[in-house]
C-alpha cells in the first residue's frame, strides 16, 4: 500500500504545463491571503520547487484527476485567462450546496469538533473539497442515506497519463479488479479508503459513496498529524496530503474562502456541476478509461447556396430535380433526472405523537413521529427527515445533539431519537422538516416541568429531643421519592410552624443558625442530592420547653411534618421510642 501512495501522476507534456500554470496563475489571482504570494509566482512560472510531501509519501486521491472550476471573481470583468481551462463559474448559484451534502459536512465538523477539539476544522473546507473532487456529489445526487445515485469514479489509475495503482480492493469499492479508480463523492482510492474509511451516519458500514461516511472519513484525514486547521501551515499541510499539487491547493482555498463568506442550502439533485477537469477529461464517472484532450468540433457546414436559376418545375413533386432544404439539427434535450423518493414528497403529517411532556432530568415518555406523504397521502420511505430543537431550552436528543436527522420507514414514518429534558423548564419547539425538499415542516412543543416528589419520609425513626437552650443531637434526614422512584435534585422547604393547622413561622421554639449565628426558622432554596435525601442543618433550642414542629415540603406537594421536643433533663423521655402524637 505504500508504494500505492508513493506514486505520483507526473505531467510531461508541454501543453499540460502550460495549460497548468495558467490555471495556477488564475488561481493565484484569487487565492486568500492563506495562499501565500510566493506560491502563486512559483505555480504561475513554472518554478521547479517541489510541493511538500504528504505524510507517508501518498494522498487520499491517488493525483486523480479534479474538478477546476474556480469560484465566481471579485471583479465582473474576468481576466481572459480565466477561459484557458478552468472557466469562471456561475454566480451566486455556486453558493449553493445541496441539503444532504451539506448536513453531512456539518455533522462531520461536529463530530472531530468533539473527537479532536485541536484539529479545528471547518465544515467548509470539506466543501471546499467536496466541490472541486465530485461537484458536491454531483449536484447532490443522492439517496435519503447519502448515497450516491449510481458510483462516482474517477479514471482507472494505469499508468496511462494518471499514477499506476494496481487494483487493492478486488473490485469491491470500484468494480475494477485490474486497477484502482477514485471513489465516491471524496474521492478516495481504496486503498486508503481501507484504513481511512469511516462511518459517518451510525448503520453500521463504511460506504465512501456514502456522503456522511466519506464526509467524515475526509476530516479525519485532514486532521492527523496533529495539523491544526486554524493555522496556515497545518491547513496547507492537511490540503496538500489530500492531493500534491499546488494547483490543487490554491483552488481548494479559492472554494474555502468562498463558502466562508456564505452558503445556502438546495434541494438534493438541484447543484450545480463543475464542467472543466484537470485532465481536459470528461467529468468523473463518464468513463474509467483515461480520456483525451477534448478535439476542436469542426466549423459547421455553410447551407447550400440557392439556385439563382428558376425551379423549372417548381409544383411537380414527382420531377425529383428540386434540391431539399436542409432542416436544421434540434438542441438535444437534456435528460430528465429520475425522481428520487425526496422528489415526491408533498407535505409531513404528525404520525401519532402523544403530549410532550417530562419533568427535568427526565427522558420524554414517548417520542416524536412524523409521516411524509404524496399530495395523494401515500407514505414516502427512504426520506430523509430533520428534527430541530429551537426555544430557550437545554434539552436535547440522545447523544445531546439539537439536531438529528432520520429516514423514513416503509410506512413513511421517521421516529426521532428519544428526547431529553434538561434542567430549565417551560415549553420548547421541535421541527421536523424534509432534508432538500421546501416543504411546509411540523412544529411539535414540549414542556419540561420542574423535578418533582410525592412522598417524603424521615431516614431514622428516633426522637428528637432537645433541653432549653441547647442543641439537638440528631440532623433532621429525609427521603423524597416520585412514585416510588428516587426524587432527586427536587427543591424543598423546611419550615417551623406554629401548629398543624397553621403554617406560619413560629416565632418561638427550635430554630436553625444563618450564616451570622442568628436564629432563622425557614429554610428555602433546599434540594435533595442523587440520591433524593435532605439533610437539614442542625437545630437549636431557645428557653421555651414545649412540643414543636417541623415542616417539610417539595416541588409536587409532598409533605412530611416532624415533631420536636423541649424539656428539662429531668422531663425528657426515657424510652427512644418516637412519641405517639408524632404526626408525618
Amino acid at each position: 500500500m505504500a508504494a500505492h501512495f508513493g506514486r505520483r501522476l507526473r505531467k510531461g507534456a508541454a501543453t499540460t504545463a502550460v495549460a497548468a500554470a495558467a490555471v495556477a496563475a488564475l488561481s493565484a489571482s484569487q487565492a486568500p491571503g492563506a495562499t501565500g504570494d510566493d506560491h502563486g509566482r512559483q505555480a504561475a512560472a513554472g518554478a521547479s520547487s517541489p510541493v511538500p510531501d504528504a505524510a507517508g509519501g501518498g494522498d487520499a486521491t491517488g493525483n486523480s484527476p479534479y474538478f477546476t472550476d474556480l469560484p465566481p471573481l471579485k471583479s465582473p470583468k474576468p481576466s481572459p485567462s480565466s477561459s484557458i481551462g478552468t472557466p469562471v463559474s456561475r454566480g451566486e448559484a455556486e453558493a449553493g450546496i445541496p441539503a444532504t451534502v451539506l448536513d453531512a459536512y456539518k455533522r462531520a465538523e461536529a463530530e472531530l469538533r468533539t473527537t479532536k477539539p485541536g484539529c479545528n476544522l471547518p465544515w467548509q473546507l470539506l466543501a471546499a473539497i467536496g466541490k472541486v473532487e465530485s461537484g458536491q456529489a454531483r449536484g447532490g445526487r443522492v439517496d435519503a442515506d447519502g448515497t450516491t445515485l449510481g458510483r462516482i469514479l474517477g479514471p482507472q489509475l494505469d499508468g496511462n497519463g494518471f499514477a499506476l495503482i494496481p487494483d487493492t480492493d478486488d473490485g469491491a469499492y470500484d468494480g475494477n479488479s485490474r486497477y484502482d479508480q477514485a471513489v465516491g463523492p471524496m474521492q478516495f482510492i481504496p486503498s486508503t479508503w481501507a484504513w481511512a474509511g469511516r462511518d459517518g451516519n451510525d448503520d453500521g458500514a463504511k460506504d465512501p459513496n456514502n456522503v456522511y461516511d466519506a464526509a467524515l472519513a475526509a476530516g479525519h484525514y485532514l486532521c492527523r498529524n496533529d495539523w491544526d486547521m486554524s493555522s496556515d501551515a497545518g491547513l496547507h499541510s492537511a490540503i496538500l496530503s489530500y492531493n500534491n499539487s499546488q494547483d490543487y491547493l490554491n483552488l481548494v482555498l479559492n472554494w474555502l474562502e468562498y463558502y466562508r463568506k456564505g452558503t445556502h442550502s438546495v434541494p438534493d439533485g438541484t447543484g450545480t456541476i463543475p464542467s472543466h477537469r484537470s485532465d481536459n477529461g470528461t467529468p468523473h464517472g463518464k468513463s474509467p478509461k483515461p480520456s483525451h484532450p477534448p478535439r476542436t468540433s469542426p466549423a459547421p457546414k455553410p447551407h447550400p447556396k440557392p439556385d439563382p436559376k428558376p425551379d423549372p418545375k417548381p409544383h411537380d413533386p414527382g420531377d425529383g430535380n428540386e434540391t431539399p432544404r436542409p432542416t436544421p439539427p434540434k438542441p438535444p434535450v437534456p435528460p430528465t433526472p429520475p425522481q428520487t423518493p425526496t422528489d415526491t414528497v408533498d407535505h409531513l403529517e404528525d404520525a401519532g405523537t402523544a403530549e410532550l411532556t417530562a419533568m427535568a432530568g427526565d427522558t420524554f415518555g414517548d417520542r416524536i413521529g412524523t409521516r411524509a406523504e404524496t399530495k395523494a397521502g401515500k407514505a414516502v420511505g427512504k426520506v430523509r427527515i430533520r428534527f430541530t430543537i429551537t426555544g430557550d431550552t437545554d434539552a436535547a436528543f440522545t447523544g445531546g445533539e439539537k439536531v438529528a436527522t432520520v429516514a423514513t420507514d416503509a410506512k413513511g414514518v421517521a421516529l426521532a431519537p428519544a428526547l431529553r429534558a434538561g434542567e430549565k423548564t417551560g415549553a420548547f419547539k421541535v421541527t421536523a422538516a424534509v432534508v432538500g425538499r421546501p416543504v411546509k415542516g411540523v412544529d411539535y412543543t414540549a414542556t419540561v416541568t420542574a423535578r418533582a416528589a410525592d412522598a417524603l419520609a424521615r431516614t431514622a425513626d428516633t426522637p428528637l429531643t432537645c433541653v432549653p437552650g441547647g442543641e439537638f443531637a440528631d440532623q433532621v434526614q429525609v427521603k423524597a421519592t416520585y412514585k416510588g422512584a428516587v426524587a432527586d435534585k427536587v427543591a424543598a422547604t423546611a419550615t417551623l410552624i406554629r401548629s398543624g393547622d397553621d403554617a406560619t413561622e413560629n416565632d418561638k421554639g427550635p430554630y436553625f443558625k444563618d450564616a451570622d449565628g442568628k436564629p432563622v426558622r425557614t429554610l428555602t432554596g433546599l434540594r435533595t442530592d442523587g440520591k433524593g435525601l435532605l439533610t437539614l442543618p442542625k437545630l437549636y433550642a431557645d428557653d421555651t420547653t414545649g412540643t414543636f414542629l417541623l415542616r417539610v415540603t417539595t416541588t409536587g406537594g409532598a409533605t412530611l411534618t416532624v415533631e420536636l421536643k423541649v424539656a428539662a433533663a429531668a422531663d425528657a423521655p426515657e424510652s427512644a421510642s418516637p412519641s405517639p402524637s408524632a404526626s408525618s
